[in-house]
């Protein structure tokens, strides 16, 4: 009798072990059915070289946190955010309004304001003369980019709300007919929700949801989802 109760607490911790490999396995090994790792083409890098926008900085109260690709950011540092391009890649950001030059490195994701397309550190900004005005029309020229920028995936931004129940709306109404709709935490004074829609491997197919959802959200623009929380552990299953 003792050796039957022995070998049934045996089978029972086995089944328990059993039950927790199989949770285990469906949360970190799950595959995902991506062909190939996706990133931002050369020629999607390239083509960046010589925009114009309208640029911005910001300083506190992001000083001293972690920024996008995990590296603290330190405002005096002459460092930048982009929405797409690879970690790592250098940037000329040329003020028209001076003709005043700053080289950058980006190291971080924005700015998350239609109608911009970069946010320089306040140190970057300063060397250009932008820190009074806040925001510049610059020209933006490529020194390099990262020959091997890694796996990214490309959403489409669609609005920031301080109330994180209007962003919750948004996206119940949008994730059944345009897929993943994220709800991305950007800190700051006021902390707010952005409601990323998609997932694609490409900027041109983010563009052209972009263009899909411009007629019922409004502003709507391509951002990288390298550096948002969560999606490297989904792409690595």
């Amino acid at each position: 009798m003792r050796t039957r109760g022995l070998a049934v607490v045996i089978f029972a911790l086995g089944v328990l072990e059993s039950g927790c490999a199989r949770r285990h396995a469906h949360v970190a090994t799950l595959p995902r059915p991506l062909p190939a790792p996706p990133q931002m083409t050369p020629a999607e890098i390239k083509a960046i070289d010589g925009t114009t926008g309208v640029a911005s900085w910001y300083g506190v109260p992001y000083d001293g946190r972690p920024a996008a690709d995990g590296e603290i950011y330190h405002m005096e540092d002459l460092v930048a955010a982009h929405r797409t391009l690879p970690f790592g890649t250098m940037l000329r950001v040329t003020n028209l309004s001076n003709n005043a030059s700053v080289d950058v490195r980006i190291i971080d994701r924005g700015p998350f304001v239609d109608g911009r397309i970069i946010d320089l550190s306040k140190g970057a900004a300063r060397q250009i003369a932008m820190i009074g005005p806040g925001t510049a029309r610059v020209r933006l020229n490529l020194i390099s980019a990262p020959t091997n920028p890694g796996p990214s995936l490309f959403a489409v931004q669609i609005g920031a709300f301080a109330d994180k129940r209007n962003a919750e709306a948004v996206q119940a109404r949008l994730g059944s007919r345009y897929g993943p709709v994220r709800l991305v935490l950007r800190s700051g004074d006021p902390p707010l929700w952005r409601v990323l829609v998609g997932e694609t491997e490409t900027t041109a197919a983010a563009q052209e949801l972009a263009g899909r959802l411009r007629g019922e959200t409004g502003a709507s623009f391509v951002v990288s989802l390298e550096g948002v929380p969560g999606v490297a552990a989904e792409n690595s299953r």
